[in-house]
């Protein structure tokens, strides 16, 4: 009997990988879940603003709709010549500056006191972030009403108790009155930041300076300023974005009587009180830039302490 050989199996069939799809259209596929959240965000900003600067073009008064005419730059050019707006402009600094650099010194100053331990640290540090969690107008009427009021404000009742005068705080000293309630709200701001910097310190390089025999004083100069400079310009940039756009404490105090009329202020009386549409866009226009440059220095400075801090862990 003859033993038969078996046959050998066939070969497998060579299975074919999936074709994987583009690049392209991976990343589109990606990004498709954002798509929503990306027209929606140009339809409620972008469209407005380029409506704005369309109509900053025109001579376009409300009440005359059908006399509007093309005048090109024509508005820019009264917003920078015109004496009132060029003295909002200059007010808009102002303000702006002098709240950002206050706030700044006194938010340090909270930040440094509130690095030590001590009992109640937390209670305290509650109370004083509070400021910055009060609604803008709400916190302008505290001031205009509670504080500043000449008959029964809690600064002409101190005064009186102790013999003093009895001002006209916003009569007197408009600007500064804004100014005052602006650093009162903003300073908490400045404090987080600074306090978050602050803790972010390399505990065992002051631990050596102390041990070399170096102050206070040296340890802040040498030590802590130069650590805390990228959280310094965050916080003036960021406080200018915002400070820069500010409404609510000019149009509740003052009204922007006095001399306070800053240029968002401008913006809003060109636009509802002279219903001046064209006017009222360029300078608009001008706040939008003037926001845009400052906050471009702002994401380089957040993308530079990120980029220390990854650097570092």
């Amino acid at each position: 009997m003859t033993a038969t050989t078996a046959a050998p199996p066939p070969a497998p069939t060579p299975v074919r990988p999936l074709r994987q799809p583009p690049a392209r259209l991976r990343g589109w596929a990606t990004r498709a879940p954002l798509l929503p959240a990306l027209v929606f965000m140009i339809v409620v900003t972008q469209l407005p603003f380029v409506a704005t600067l369309v109509i900053s073009f025109f001579d376009w008064n409300a009440l005359y709709p059908k006399a509007r005419r093309f005048t090109g730059l024509d508005n820019y050019h009264q917003v920078l010549t015109d004496a009132d707006l060029r003295h909002s402009v200059w007010t808009t600094i102002l303000l702006t500056a002098t709240v950002v650099l206050v706030s700044l010194v006194l938010g340090l100053a909270l930040a440094l006191l509130l690095d030590r331990r001590f009992r109640g640290r937390g209670v305290v540090r509650t109370l004083l972030i509070a400021p910055f969690l009060v609604v803008p107008v709400a916190a302008a009427l505290l001031w205009k009403h509670v504080l500043y009021n000449p008959e029964y404000g809690l600064l002409n009742g101190l005064l009186h108790y102790v013999g003093g005068p009895q001002p006209d705080w916003i009569s007197d000293t408009p600007l500064l009155a804004v100014e005052a309630s602006l650093v009162w709200q903003w300073t908490p701001f400045m404090m987080l930041i600074l306090l978050a910097g602050l803790q972010g310190r390399d505990q065992q390089q002051i631990e050596a300076a102390r041990v070399d025999g170096a102050g206070d004083w040296q340890i802040f100069r040498h030590l802590t300023l130069p650590h805390l400079r990228r959280y310094l310009e965050l916080g003036a940039l960021l406080g200018s974005i915002y400070i820069v756009q500010n409404f609510d404490a000019v149009f509740t105090l003052t009204s922007g009587g006095l001399g306070t009329a800053n240029l968002p202020y401008t913006v809003y009386q060109s636009f509802y009180q002279a219903h001046e549409n064209g006017l009222a866009s360029a300078a608009g226009v001008l706040v939008v830039i003037g926001s845009i440059v400052i906050a471009t220095f702002a994401l380089r400075v957040v993308s530079s302490l990120f980029r220390e801090e990854v650097s570092r862990a």
